[in-house]
């Protein structure tokens, strides 16, 4: 019996896409639930500075959690606070390492947590981990696996999710504004293509929405042309 390619591949452009990705579709947060994940650690607190700065990085950059755990102070190039920066993954998945953008938003909070908050969580000074944890120590995948999700459930956002729901929101989100697909791979840190495809299924049914509401030819048959007025008849 022939196997149906369609639960093998997921192809980008191909006739099978909808209904692979839509079965590998991942929970994606929407803007407001991003800012409301974002804000709910409390800055007031050296911790909460260092926690938002987490959350800002893994959003800005799509990070995986066990490359985030394995970043180095090293790793991060704030540009002199220039408003740009860098941020080199060494431990890729598959030993690949990648360069990667820093938003303006994940580059403040990571400024302010290097400058007011990481060297009074140290206790060795030989430790080069870029985040810190309260014990002095570099943090581990699955405890920030866990307080990802902990973090999300208390801000109440719509979609239960933990580290790879904010790089899935994260890739989404750029391809709904407009960013190419290989250079979301690229940013992700995919092998393959196919990979990153599944992100563009819901990209693309925000697009769709956005088209029906706005594009004229997106109107049901005939609903143009019972809109136009009734020309007068012309007395004979």
């Amino acid at each position: 019996m022939r196997r149906d390619r369609s639960q093998i591949y997921c192809f980008p452009f191909g006739k099978d896409f909808n209904a692979c990705c839509l079965q590998n579709t991942h929970p994606v947060l929407n803007r407001e639930d991003i800012e409301k994940l974002l804000a709910e650690p409390d800055t007031r607190d050296p911790l909460g500075i260092r926690d938002r700065a987490i959350l800002e990085t893994f959003y800005a950059t799509g990070v995986r959690r066990s490359e985030l755990t394995a970043l180095d102070v090293g790793d991060l190039d704030t540009d002199g606070g220039n408003g740009s920066g860098t941020l080199h993954v060494r431990k890729g998945k598959g030993g690949k390492g990648r360069t990667l953008p820093v938003g303006k938003n994940a580059l403040h909070w990571l400024n302010k947590y290097l400058d007011e908050v990481r060297e009074k969580l140290l206790i060795e000074a030989g430790e080069n981990a870029l985040f810190i944890s309260g014990y002095g120590a570099r943090m581990s995948p699955a405890y920030i696996g866990n307080w990802v999700a902990r973090t999300a459930k208390k801000a109440e956002v719509s979609k239960p999710g933990s580290c790879h729901m904010l790089r899935h929101s994260c890739a989404t989100h750029m391809l709904e504004g407009g960013a190419d697909v290989r250079l979301v791979q690229q940013m992700l840190g995919h092998a393959r293509l196919d990979t990153t495809a599944i992100y563009t299924e819901v990209a693309i049914s925000h697009l769709r929405s956005v088209y029906e509401a706005s594009h004229p030819s997106a109107a049901a048959p005939g609903v143009q042309a019972e809109q136009k007025p009734d020309n007068p008849k012309k007395s004979g």
